[in-house]
């Protein structure tokens, strides 16, 4: 199986800015309440163009992210395609191998796979992140001296394997599951961004 994928991450939690899990220290709560977005801008999964196509992760991290024993409920743009659902569920469950595979074996309980809409915007480095009725998020970054956005680099961890990813925080977070335990309505706390290029 083999894949190239281009596009966009989208990234909050509960943490304080800037979340430690991403240099591999616990998280400031001592657990960790996430939602990690990937939207394809270009890219094919074995031959199907998932180009479009946006796929997340609402996750509870029970301690130190290297650990591993995440549970999480994974959603799919309900605009794709069977096919395309199918093929990005085999890369972001891992079975794709690649980047992507270390990532996902940090999940340890996937207690849903959903479809639902997704909205992924990006304008002006300021994002809007939402899923379904129950998960919402605005991000922008933060800047530096110059105008550039604020990078982080050479990571031990990252949603993004290889890709620098841009600091930032979200005026809004929300993000509601029972089945994870998670109730989270928040402000200013932790938003990350990215571009990546994944090849397998």
């Amino acid at each position: 199986m083999s894949y190239h994928l281009e596009g966009r991450l989208l990234e909050v939690c509960n943490c304080r800015v800037l979340c430690p899990c991403w240099i591999g220290e616990d998280p400031d709560n001592g657990t960790c309440d996430t939602i990690v977005s990937w939207h394809v801008d270009k890219g094919a999964i074995d031959g199907v163009d998932v180009s479009g196509c946006t796929i997340a992760a609402v996750a509870h991290v029970p301690g130190n992210i290297l650990q591993g024993n995440w549970t999480a409920a994974i959603f799919v743009d309900d605009k794709a395609s069977k096919a395309q659902e199918e093929a990005l569920l085999k890369v972001y469950t891992g079975q794709a191998g690649g980047p992507i595979a270390d990532l996902a074996k940090l999940i340890g309980n996937v207690v849903s796979v959903e479809r639902a809409p997704i909205q992924f915007d990006v304008v002006g480095g300021k994002g809007t992140l939402a899923i379904g009725r129950d998960y919402y998020a605005e991000l922008e970054p933060y800047l530096g001296a110059t105008g550039g956005q604020t990078t982080l680099s050479d990571t031990v961890f990252s949603t993004v394997p290889g890709a620098p990813v841009f600091v930032g925080k979200a005026p809004t977070y929300r993000s509601k599951n029972a089945a994870i335990g998670i109730d989270v309505n928040i402000k200013n706390h932790n938003a990350l961004q990215s571009t990546f290029v994944f090849d397998a």
